[in-house]
């Protein structure tokens, strides 16, 4: 399948491997885990900045496979999760930072570009998250109060 904005077809994404099985060499319990989870959310974290920390800090492969859920679902019932969902944060600050870049530098087509795909893809996302209910259907995105948004 086609990317989206560039219509080439790249390379395939890594895959993770396929055994679902704990490692044996997992020394953390279920309840150690959700406790690490709400100590680094309590702390500013994201989920998947949580996923590296477990993965590089404290050795757990797959927090999924010791806890039977994923880091959202625990920051969910912990009400830890943040109202705006991750993946669109992120996609507001890049259109923050190309914002700036444009204020300073009005002639930059390429990044005039880039700002029309970046606010595509969250006009997008926001359809989604609207119609899956996490976000409520009166919730608008604007360049104007994009600052405010992704604190």
């Amino acid at each position: 399948m086609a990317r989206m904005h560039s219509r080439k077809r790249g390379k395939a994404g890594s895959h993770k491997p396929a055994s679902q099985n704990l490692p044996s060499w997992v020394r953390y319990s279920s309840k150690e885990v959700e406790i690490l989870i709400t100590k680094l959310a309590k702390e500013g974290n994201t989920a998947a900045k949580i996923g590296l920390i477990l993965r590089d800090t404290y050795g757990v492969p797959k927090e999924s496979l010791i806890t039977k859920k994923s880091i959202s679902e625990i920051l969910k019932e912990k009400s830890l999760l943040s109202e705006i969902p991750e993946d669109l944060k992120s996609l507001i600050r890049k259109s923050i930072t190309i914002q700036k870049h444009l204020a300073a530098n009005r002639k930059d087509g390429t990044a005039k570009r880039g700002i029309l795909l970046t606010e595509s893809k969250i006009r997008r996302m926001l359809k989604y998250y609207k119609r899956t209910g996490a976000l409520p259907s009166e919730w608008k995105y604007s360049r104007e109060t994009a600052g405010m948004l992704a604190e």
